[in-house]
């Protein structure tokens, strides 16, 4: 195994002063990015889509919980397999205490192709309590290019979408797949994938969040059993 170089104390603090500054690089060159994709155009989805979770059956609206936002995994989870993804699965023993999310009004859920009866199990085994929908039987995933068509085959890729609600017309707003779930899973990773962002006062556009009632900026985090709003819960 190669290991890193030995130096002394005031060696490393040179080098990682000098990392610093290509760090701080990054973290602008992100937020850029992040308001870039928060710039992009949205496209309304007319399409009546039916899923199954705990309460039955569910619209897409529906998954937004009353929220404004919604983040939605698109686990790959096929009708004919016994189990879950396992690098989904992964992912979303990362994801972060919803609270968080839900006191930014934005709501997250998981969506799968699988019958509802073969994730419930799944579910139950690896202990989330996280909505989690059955897609089986709508055109869902393949609308949004999550189940691909190759050589007669129909194969899963893993991705997360993004949607806002207006009402009651949803709008999607974003779209990553594969390597692009990479380093997501926290808060703050999930919401710079929405249109609304993490709300803060720093963020462009300005005002976007705040005009929709929404209780934006860091001064507002609480202990995930502190929310008392509407959001929060």
């Amino acid at each position: 195994m190669s290991l890193p170089e030995i130096v002394s104390r005031g060696e490393w603090r040179a080098a990682r002063a000098e990392l610093l500054l290509k760090e701080k690089a990054a973290t602008r060159a992100r937020d850029a990015l992040n308001a870039e994709r928060r710039g992009l155009p949205m496209v309304e989805v007319d399409e009546e889509y039916v899923f199954e979770g705990g309460d039955g059956k569910a619209t897409l609206l529906d998954l937004f919980e009353g929220r404004r936002q919604l983040v939605v995994h698109h686990f790959m989870f096929a009708p004919e397999w016994d189990a879950g993804c396992r690098s989904c699965s992964g992912f979303l023993d990362q994801v972060g205490h919803l609270a968080h999310l839900h006191a930014r009004d934005t709501s997250f859920a998981a969506v799968s192709r699988a019958p509802y009866p073969k994730i419930l199990p799944f579910k139950a085994r690896m202990g989330w309590t996280l909505p989690w929908y059955s897609s089986y039987g709508s055109g869902f995933n393949r609308d949004f290019e999550v189940t691909l068509a190759q050589e007669g085959e129909l194969v899963e890729r893993p991705g997360l979408s993004c949607f806002l609600r207006d009402r009651d017309r949803v709008f999607h707003t974003y779209t990553t797949y594969e390597r692009g779930l990479d380093g997501l899973g926290s808060t703050t990773s999930l919401l710079d994938l929405t249109a609304l962002g993490r709300q803060e006062e720093w963020e462009e556009p300005k005002r976007r969040a705040s005009a929709y009632g929404a209780p934006a900026g860091s001064e507002h985090i609480r202990y995930h059993d502190e929310y008392e709003d509407r959001y929060g819960k």
